[in-house]
């Protein structure tokens, strides 16, 4: 955490209530920050227009314009600027109201001074890093991947470039982009480069358990907490203190273990199911997801503040099809790869047919479809070269023109024969013909007529 002394950091105090502002001028001075005041909005934005600030600490019922209006006004100066709410503990309904709409933390009075120190240094530590990181997607010098992960294109270096700068960090990082793209790679890679290298990396599929056994797992639980408890567990979070928790698929949480979750991260500690005491925590947080989790906030299926605590650096892994510059280099890779494993194989090369017809597949797995077809290929391969009919079924023949209708067909029937056709060119796929389609695996049984098979598409 940073240090004021290192750091002159300038916070604006805004509320009408003189006491008030004399207080936290004396508590805020007296740990070396510097401090100027305003006894309304329209003063506070006065303050913002002539100075630069580190933060706002306002309260949001005042006379004139109140603290949701100066929150607005002044985000649109200064989007980066971090706001704190200050409210009476009858109106936190608002207060909540002003973190959704941008706020970075609450305090309920009364509070101390020194609770209020704390939020201000991570609010500090939060802008100033997202402005840096906004920097580097900016930088244009091409640096190689860290170990493991590859690529020479544009989208891959800004990548590699921000993981160098995050990496030495405890900042939270969601990793985000499709099923095999390698999320839980770019996870392993920030920790194995930050400086909880020696302590645990502990990873958790948040899709794999139903909801009381995931909180359970991620939080702990003391002897008899629940029926089957027959002993304490102290759960994934304390297993990596000290260390990185990989939420996977964190999309998939139920919304009321988002509201746990949510609390842990603020509070830096936790406390186990039937537990009475809170055990603090020093955990770094890296989540990952296939799903687009504004849409999903939007839809009411994931809190909003929870996404502003994960989404302090968000990296963005791009599909294997956008970037089929970096195709042959991923080819040597896992051929190498492949036969290393597998000495006796005779596979040496790929023709040219064969190489140009990998290069043209839309890899709707990404880099993990990619590197178990080579793997298939060289385990089981009979000759040197791989040729165009070693490749499998859904390779040998460039994909088929979507199906051509002679008739005037119901709306229906021609989604159901168009989507039959896109699970057709992806080998059966229905997760990754879902994907294509832009929809989920039950819409597109439905748009098949029939119901969606027992098997599940396997998670990052």
């Amino acid at each position: 955490m940073l240090s004021p002394t290192k750091h002159k950091t300038r916070i604006l105090l805004v509320d009408d209530d003189l006491d008030m502002l004399e207080a936290l001028t004396d508590g805020l001075n007296e740990k070396g920050f510097e401090v100027a005041v305003a006894r309304s909005a329209e003063a506070a934005l006065v303050r913002l227009a002539e100075a630069n600030f580190d933060v706002m600490v306002t309260d949001l019922r005042m006379t004139g314009a109140d603290g949701l209006t100066l929150l607005a006004q002044a985000r649109a100066l200064n989007p980066q600027l971090p706001v704190i709410v200050m409210t009476a503990y009858s109106a936190l309904d608002t207060a909540i109201e002003a973190v959704r709409r941008g706020a970075f933390h609450y305090l309920a009075k009364p509070f101390r001074v020194d609770e209020l120190l704390i939020f201000v240094r991570r609010a500090f530590e939060d802008a100033q890093l997202r402005r840096e990181a906004e920097v580097l997607r900016h930088a244009l010098r091409v640096q190689p991947g860290p170990p493991g992960l590859l690529g020479g294109s544009a989208a891959m270096q800004e990548l590699f470039r921000i993981i160098d700068r995050v990496a030495g960090t405890s900042a939270p990082v969601l990793i985000t982009g499709e099923t095999g793209t390698g999320k839980t790679l770019v996870a392993s890679t920030i920790h194995q480069r930050s400086g909880r290298a020696s302590a645990p990396l502990v990873a958790l599929n948040c899709a794999a358990l139903p909801e009381n056994l995931l909180e359970s797992e991620l939080f702990g639980h003391v002897r008899g907490a629940f029926s089957g408890a027959t002993s304490s567990s102290s759960g994934l979070f304390s297993a990596a203190d000290g260390g990185s928790i990989l939420l996977d698929e964190i999309g998939e949480m139920a919304m009321p273990l988002q509201a746990k979750l949510l609390h842990v991260i603020e509070r830096g500690a936790v406390r186990p199911i039937g537990g009475t005491k809170e055990r603090p925590i020093d955990v770094r947080i890296l989540a990952a997801t296939n799903r687009d989790l504004e849409q999903a906030v939007r839809e009411g299926r994931f809190r909003e503040d929870l996404l502003y605590r994960l989404n302090l650096v968000v990296l963005e892994l791009p599909p294997l099809r956008e970037r089929n510059g970096d195709l042959p280099e991923f080819i040597d890779h896992f051929l190498a790869k492949a036969r290393a494993r597998y000495p006796d194989s005779p596979v040496r090369n790929f023709s040219r047919a064969a190489l140009e017809r990998l290069l043209a597949h839309p890899w709707p797995g990404n880099v993990r479809e990619l590197s178990h077809t080579i793997e298939r290929l060289v385990l089981l391969g009979h000759g040197a070269v791989i040729e165009i009919e070693d490749l499998p079924r859904n390779f040998q023949a460039p994909p088929d023109s979507p199906p051509a209708f002679d008739a005037i067909l119901p709306m229906r029937e021609m989604q159901r024969r168009y989507a039959a056709w896109v699970l057709e060119q992806v080998d059966g796929i229905r997760a990754h013909a879902a994907r294509r389609l832009g929809i989920d695996v039950k819409t597109l049984g439905r748009l098949l007529g029939t119901p969606e098979p027992a098997d599940v598409e396997a998670k990052d």
